[in-house]
């Protein structure tokens, strides 16, 4: 999902990071300081790079990278809740890099090249990785505050990739129909694969277990992994991950209703308008978020996922007209869209994306029961109904949070209605490691409640 950030402006990782090779700039250590900090960095050679530049730095959390130039903030803007706590005062490895590709959407790194990657090696390793994809359409940076620091800081190595495409016109890349979704996939396989070299050079042996953790888009990817590569992950937390299906649900079956009536609602309070969104699977209780959803997210994140899935229903024109009325006769107007009229190569497009259940790993799921982006009685409900059926339940955890949106940041703005997930995504994966590595089972699938009490940005049990 798009999971639009608050600025959209880019900043370059500093004038040093841009040569190729190993990099000493602002919050780097000194080579006679390095030691064991940083041991192996001349060694490492990410597998199938056509770019890679290599730093020791003295933290390679947010604490540190912001300030030296190592990650770009824009890609996470939003996303956590203010008050987060994450660790700091890492040391070790960075290596900013990019895959051969001809798409050139990310600015990172003053590059503009897409699939971009990050990895990041702490001095004290646990023997593990972390691997996860950016959500939305955002950046290799986007889970620097969300995942990257916090698994630094318990000895994870960690890797993330943009996917391939990124930003609104992630489509427009040259692919057929869903092939810039296919990508998305095809890269984080690739980079987990890259990750796992780097790995072991830098450390002298790979690492016993490699989860998968993401969210959102981030999330389906996790999902997708561990249906069709289980051999690379031992396990995976999928956090409110988006649901393919062709025979739906699916994005472009309940945006559109939302398109459509929702400006019926917001003008007149119109209860069948109000009963359509309810229909679609939006949650009773989240209508205080629907002004805010459909003024920063539904208009786009339908017109853009449709140009990606259908594109001839707009003709010529890119993903269509922005907040067209429903009705009016705007050809090729997304409010007027519906899924299941459209050819048959649609739904084809959408199947050659879509996730089936049949999970080869153990893996966790949170969704918030007021998520107004990917609604969870479209996604998550759906998704668990959907492992049970492969056969595959044993291998799967379902929480579903009350109060939990989409985005923790809206935390902010409604402290007394929602609730951030973070802190509940990070006890779901400690449940999991637990899980794969000692069998300690995690807690049956359940709904837990908003405490009413308590530091919620921080703390979660499950």
């Amino acid at each position: 999902m798009l999971l639009l950030g608050k600025s959209s402006s880019v900043r370059a990782l500093g004038v040093a990071v841009l040569v190729a090779g190993t990099v000493a700039g602002a919050g780097a250590l000194p080579a006679t300081a390095a030691g064991a900090s940083c041991a192996g960095q001349q060694r490492i050679a990410v597998p199938q790079a056509a770019k890679q530049v290599t730093a020791c730095l003295t933290d390679v959390t947010t604490a540190g990278t912001v300030a030296s130039g190592h990650t770009n903030p824009d890609d996470w803007a939003g996303l956590n809740a203010t008050g987060t706590k994450n660790p700091s005062g890492v040391p070790g490895i960075q290596v900013d890099g990019y895959f051969p590709d001809t798409s050139t959407s990310n600015t990172n790194n003053g590059w503009n090249h897409d699939s971009q990657f990050v990895l990041r090696l702490p001095a004290h390793w646990n023997g593990k990785l972390v691997v996860t994809g950016a959500p939305g359409t955002r950046r290799q940076y986007a889970n620097d505050v969300l995942i990257s620091d916090w698994v630094l800081g318990r000895g994870y190595a960690f890797a993330s990739t943009d996917k391939g495409n990124n930003g609104a016109s992630f489509y427009d890349d040259g692919s057929t129909p869903g092939g810039s979704i296919r990508e998305w996939n095809r890269r984080v396989t690739q980079l987990t694969r890259a990750a796992k070299t780097v790995v072991r050079q830098r450390y002298g042996r790979a690492p016993r277990r490699t989860y998968m953790f993401g969210i959102s888009n981030g999330g389906y990817l996790t999902r997708w992994q561990l249906e069709n590569h289980p051999e690379l992950y031992s396990g995976g937390l999928d956090w409110e991950g988006t649901l393919f299906r062709a025979p739906g649900p699916n994005l472009l079956t309940y945006l559109p209703t939302a398109l459509r009536s929702y400006p019926a609602y917001a003008a007149t309070g119109d209860p069948a308008a109000h009963q359509a969104m309810l229909d679609a699977g939006f949650a009773k209780g989240s209508e205080f978020l629907w002004p805010y959803h459909h003024a920063y997210y539904w208009d786009l994140t339908q017109r853009v996922y449709r140009e990606e899935l259908d594109p001839t229903y707009d003709g010529a024109t890119k993903a269509g007209t922005p907040f067209c009325p429903a009705g009016t006769g705007v050809p090729g107007c997304d409010a007027d869209y519906r899924y299941a009229s459209r050819p048959q190569a649609v739904k084809d497009a959408v199947r050659s994306v879509q996730l089936t259940g049949h999970l080869g790993q153990p893996l966790l799921t949170l969704h918030g029961t007021l998520d107004t982006l990917l609604p969870i009685a479209t996604d998550s409900d759906i998704y668990d109904r959907l492992v049970d059926r492969a056969g595959a339940g044993a291998r799967h955890r379902y929480y579903r949070i009350a109060d939990g949106n989409h985005v923790d940041g809206l935390y902010d703005t409604y402290p007394d209605r929602l609730r951030p997930l973070l802190p509940c995504a990070r006890t779901a994966f400690t449940d999991l490691t637990a899980w794969v590595e000692r069998g300690v089972r995690p807690p049956k699938d359940a709904t837990y409640p908003r405490p009413a009490s308590g530091d919620l940005v921080n703390t979660c049990h499950l």
